[in-house]
Formats: structure tokens, sequence, C-alpha cells
């Protein structure tokens, strides 16, 4: 041993586990992703984030890290709200993929938001709702063809903060 080693530091290094993304056990190839640049703040509809109080700044960022533990694909199969087989409240998917831009909404679709995007909203609590996109499945591990890096179809983009659920009136 060399006389500045510290033997107390090393044996501690040692005991620490290794994570490692070659191990066959590592999911986070499957952990969704949430991206913040398409983000529309002009739209009296949605929100800011100082429009949000610290409590529900908290419990927007409490979520985000509970649906980062999982795929998009997982969350479209959860279901919150209703009651069960004689309920009359409706179950809904945590997480909705739309066919299309929707008809009846108090947004306006950004120009900015790629014509491919599926758009999409995240249910956070009672009316609060995350509005945004994904890209269709056939764009995965595709190659861009400028930038030359792979497209990935387990992101999220965020577009709008919708406090009120008056993104996709039913």
């Amino acid at each position: 041993m060399n006389r500045f080693e510290n033997r107390r530091k090393n044996a501690f290094l040692n005991s620490r586990p290794i994570a490692s993304i070659d191990d066959k056990n590592d999911k986070l190839s499957e952990l969704c992703k949430f991206n913040f640049h398409y983000m529309d703040f002009s739209q009296s509809a949605g929100q800011k984030f100082e429009d949000w109080n610290q409590k529900q700044l908290t419990d927007l960022l409490n979520k985000l890290k509970n649906y980062c533990g999982r795929s998009l694909s997982y969350w479209m199969t959860q279901f919150v709200g209703g009651g069960g087989k004689r309920s009359r409240k409706k179950r809904h998917h945590i997480l909705e993929i739309y066919d299309c831009y929707p008809a009846k909404t108090e947004f306006t679709e950004p120009k900015t938001v790629p014509h491919q995007a599926s758009w999409a909203r995240f249910r956070l609590e009672g009316k609060v709702r995350l509005i945004g996109f994904v890209l269709p499945n056939e764009y995965d591990a595709q190659e861009h063809v400028g930038t030359k890096r792979r497209f990935d179809c387990n992101t999220f983009y965020v577009v709008f903060l919708d406090q009120n659920h008056v993104f996709y009136k039913s």
C-alpha cells in the first residue's frame, strides 16, 4: 500500500454498490423522460410556473419523479378515478394519447410543435393536467437527418400547464 492511500476511504468506496447501464437488470432504458423545451407560456388558458404556488409546484415535481419511474406505455395502461364496476364515474388513463389536436379546447395549437406530434396529457390531481406530446412509435430510434441522433418515443414533451382542465373539454 502506498503511504498516501487512505485505507478507510478505499474500504468505504469499495463497499459502495456500483450501478451500471450494462447490467441486464438496469431499467434506465425504459424510464420515461420529460422535456420542457416546447413550453408555451403565451396562452391565457394555461399557466406559467410562477402562477402556481409552492405546494402546486412541489406536487408537480413529486408526480414527475413518480412518473419517471416507469415507461410512458406503462402510464397509458394505468387508471385513475372511478370507483369500480358499479360506479357511474368513468375511469381515465393517467396518460392519454390523442388522435389529433382537440377541437374543443381553449388553447391554440402552437406552430413550434412538430406536425408529427401525438398530443397527450398526464392527469396530475383533480382537474390539473400536464399537456404535451409524444413522438409516434414509427420514429422510435430513427436517426435524425441533421443531428444524426436517435429519436426517443419514451419522452413526454411538455407544452402547457392546464390547471383547470380546459385543454380537452369533454
